[in-house]
């Protein structure tokens, strides 16, 4: 059955979006669902979301950046997402431990296999039934995000730490992703981001009609 639903992707892959979609369409076929993201789906995770996104004067090591996205995992699923589960209802979650993998492992160079196990106790051995990975060329994604940036207020939002990091960054974690999609085809459903958002939309319905309404 599935019920644990993740949405993945690189920067300005449009997950946020689709999420909001799937949820509204999930609402009007009567089922009880949660939407939440990490970091920051709790109050604890929303300044340790902060402290990760916005820090500008100080570089981050790459284990306390790690640490500090272990921390928020095991504070949502302690506070959100296992006691959604365990009422039955649906969770739908922006980002989780496959964030970590392509993120921290792929794109930082830590150790994937000590980062499954700390994903693993983070995570108190839950586990996504079914992953979206919302796949674009990674300029794409960038040139959305700077968008979305600019129009979001007149003074304009600045960039959050990820956004400033290089090119080759951000196609690390784009083939890390695709990676772990190759490894667990039964679980990830790849969606091509790059094409108009009402087809990403319909993507996502078909999967969701037949994975879940069924």
């Amino acid at each position: 059955m599935v019920r644990f639903i993740t949405f993945e992707g690189g920067d300005g892959s449009g997950k946020t979006t689709q999420i909001r979609a799937l949820e509204c369409y999930i609402k009007l076929q009567q089922r009880a669902c949660v939407v939440t993201r990490e970091p920051g789906g709790t109050a604890l995770g929303g300044l340790i979301r902060k402290v990760l996104l916005e820090v500008r004067e100080s570089e981050i090591a790459s284990s306390t950046e790690l640490f500090l996205y272990l921390a928020d995992r095991a504070q949502h699923v302690s506070e959100i997402i296992r006691p959604a589960l365990e009422a039955g209802k649906l969770v739908l979650c922006d980002r989780f431990t496959d964030s970590t993998l392509a993120y921290q492992g792929y794109g930082r160079g830590l150790n994937l296999g000590w980062l499954r196990q700390l994903n693993e106790t983070a995570g108190a051995g839950i586990r996504p039934d079914l992953t979206f990975l919302f796949d674009c060329p990674v300029q794409v994604g960038l040139a959305r995000t700077a968008q979305r940036r600019a129009q979001a207020t007149l003074d304009r939002a600045p960039e959050d730490r990820f956004e400033r990091e290089k090119l080759e960054f951000h196609e690390r974690v784009r083939r890390g992703f695709l990676e772990l999609a190759r490894t667990e085809p039964g679980r990830f459903q790849v969606i091509d981001a790059s094409g108009p958002e009402e087809q990403v939309t319909r993507q996502i319905r078909d999967v969701i009609d037949r994975e879940v309404m069924q």
